[in-house]
């Protein structure tokens, strides 16, 4: 039954928010919250981390001149009911759904996401371009960043932290602390000395006092310096390093509480000149029982029942290729005691965590700091141990410079679990690992793998383990594996060598990952239709099976690399053997399928890959383009 949101029912914009009296603010926050929950019960997406800002949103779409004021929110899994908010309501059971709203700020999809978001800890390095852009043309409007006590936890955040604090723009820069382990006093005292201090008077008083120091002797100003500082420390209870970045400290506040909130914003909105950081203290999966009991706070969900909170999965068929390689990397553990595993704030979604309850020493989880993640596992390679860096391909390209200097410069033999390869759906363009392939096998010394299925991976983890000599990587897809038979135990394979799945003499079809399935179905196609197809599994990418390459192009009129992953990758690598062996000279027709050169809008996975023309269909399709014939005129001839 729908829910009743009469107040909600007015709000178009922000601007129909702020024509309402403060005290009807807690209901448009109530109305909010249902409106969210019932929405993401419809499509499924994250929603313990927008229940944990309904308050902030509404206090800072009130108070704020949105979108004259830049409002930018960091990662964006909290928006939704932002959006709700910001005219796209009528669109919000679209969310993440083909054609429908990004699960993340966009800036083509509405002038109120003045900076998309999808991968954290950007919001202060952006807002402060803003704000240094807003004084460069003489603009008075507000910049507000919102990032969370996860996200500070990268290096991005804190120098960002740093150059704004130097450069004393004003900025306001919101903390958003639902996790931290400390309980910092959020009650009436504390909100109450938060509005004291982010007043003019006190801030005023402040100001002068520096002032007046300055015309004192040195060890005066040594004292007042300490005294003022003592006094912040015991009113506020925290602060003191973002003091000492240079920004004006602020809090801690209840994210929660209206009367907390609204005039705390409205005193920083209404300060000088500098920068500002406010402190709000909220809790993930505020106002719905359920999210709030679970251990990860509803961070990512299907669709569920409003009523119990029950999600209702798929029942699945087969393992998920992320707990396939958490089962194979725990099963090695077992044997090697030098093996460790880190990720980067992603125990769960990379499979690190299987592994860790095993072996809980030997599991490093270093929050969200891709950088440090990867310089940390080359550390602890110098060492002797055989570290296992799992981190989705899309996140693993934060941390590039550091794989390349720190990792393959030194030849220093880290292991990368590159989860999410490909297409990954719903998280659409920003989470899809289009580019590990094309970024890793162009550097010196370098092993690429991709697992073609659930039983290579296996043997891929132990080749990893085995594998001593420099960095090796392997990919490997969301969602589960196709349902081969799987090995008692991973069996290395040898570096660079690939194998033949089915012969033939026409045709040779040569797939990098998981398109293999979509390869074997593609050549029963062509066989159908006259044309003998050879299909062959390169596993490496880097380095190639020359032998078997070269042995196709000879034996074959046409020959298709496929895979999924961006121009530059495996097939640039093929077709690069195959120039310097004078392969090309002979006539032979080859193409390379890759994903197409744009970023691709969210949607279901099979249907991404049926346009990109990377399923059995597309295959078919393009083996008739280069062959220039129709399969009927193939058929007769045979």
């Amino acid at each position: 039954m729908a829910h009743v949101t009469p107040l909600l029912d007015t709000i178009r914009t922000p601007e129909d928010l702020r024509k309402l009296p403060e005290e009807k603010l807690a209901q448009v926050a109530d109305e909010l919250r249902r409106e969210t929950i019932d929405a993401v019960s419809v499509t499924g997406g994250h929603l313990g981390a927008g229940l944990g800002v309904v308050e902030l949103t509404v206090a800072l779409h009130y108070v704020f001149n949105t979108p004259k004021d830049r409002l930018i929110w960091d990662v964006g899994h909290q928006t939704y009911p932002h959006k709700i908010l910001c005219g796209r309501r009528d669109g919000i059971r679209t969310l993440r759904q083909p054609g429908g709203l990004s699960g993340f700020t966009k800036r083509s999809e509405s002038e109120y996401d003045p900076f998309g978001a999808a991968h954290s800890s950007t919001s202060i390095s952006a807002g402060l371009g803003m704000a240094i852009a807003r004084d460069l043309s003489g603009g008075d409007n507000n910049v507000v960043a919102v990032i969370g006590d996860g996200s500070m936890s990268a290096g991005m955040a804190f120098e960002a932290l740093n150059n704004a604090g130097a450069l004393n723009s004003r900025l306001i820069v919101i903390l958003n602390d639902n996790e931290m382990s400390i309980a910092p006093p959020v009650g009436a005292l504390s909100a109450y000395l938060s509005r004291l201090m982010s007043g003019k008077t006190y801030r005023s008083i402040r100001e002068t006092a520096k002032q007046l120091s300055k015309n004192l002797p040195s060890f005066v100003t040594s004292k007042v310096g300490q005294a003022e500082e003592f006094a912040r420390g015991f009113l506020a209870g925290g602060g003191t390093l973002f003091e000492e970045l240079g920004f004006y400290y602020v809090g801690p506040i209840d994210g929660h509480d209206l009367n907390h909130l609204l005039p705390v914003l409205q005193n920083v909105r209404d300060a000088g000149n500098g920068p500002v950081l406010v402190h709000v203290v909220t809790q993930k999966g505020k106002g719905y029982a359920p999210a709030e009991a679970s251990d990860d706070k509803y961070h990512g969900v299907v669709q569920f029942d409003v009523v119990t909170g029950a999600q209702k999965k798929a029942a699945a068929n087969f393992p998920s290729y992320t707990k396939v390689f958490g089962d194979s990397l725990a099963k090695e553990g077992q044997k090697d005691d030098k093996i460790v595993a880190i990720t980067a704030a992603m125990p769960d979604g990379t499979g690190v965590g299987i592994f860790g309850k095993s072996f809980p020493e030997r599991t490093f989880d270093v929050g969200i700091a891709e950088q440090h993640a990867v310089t940390f596992a080359a550390g602890l390679a110098t060492e002797g141990y055989k570290p296992f860096c799992a981190i989705y391909s899309t996140f693993l390209q934060r941390g590039y410079d550091q794989l390349i200097h720190d990792v393959a410069l030194q030849g220093l033999p880290v292991r990368f679990a590159v989860d999410r390869a490909g297409y990954v759906g719903a998280d659409g363009a920003t989470h899809a690992g289009a580019f590990d392939t094309a970024f890793l096998s162009c550097l010196p010394g370098m092993v690429v793998m991709a697992a073609a299925d659930e039983a290579e991976l296996v043997h891929m983890v132990a080749t990893a383990v085995a594998y001593d000599d420099g960095p090796i990587a392997f990919r490997y897809p969301r969602g589960e594996g196709v349902g081969v038979e799987m090995p008692q135990e991973g069996i290395p394979l040898e570096i660079g060598k690939g194998r033949i799945v089915r012969e033939g003499d026409q045709v040779a079809l040569l797939s990098f990952g998981t398109r293999l399935q979509e390869a074997l179905k593609a050549a029963e196609e062509l066989e159908a239709r006259g044309l003998s197809t050879t299909v062959a599994d390169a596993r490496f990418a880097k380095p190639l099976d020359e032998e078997m390459i070269l042995k196709l192009a000879c034996t074959h009129d046409v020959l298709l690399t496929i895979e999924e992953g961006s121009v530059g990758g495996f097939g640039s690598q093929v077709l690069q053997l195959l120039s310097d062996r004078g392969a090309l000279d002979d006539g032979l027709k080859i193409r390379s399928l890759v994903l197409p050169d744009e970023y691709t809008d969210h949607d279901k996975p099979d249907r991404m890959y049926s346009n990109a023309g990377l399923d059995a269909k597309g295959i078919v399709s393009k083996v008739f383009e280069v062959l220039q014939k129709t399969p009927q005129a193939v058929k007769d001839r045979a």
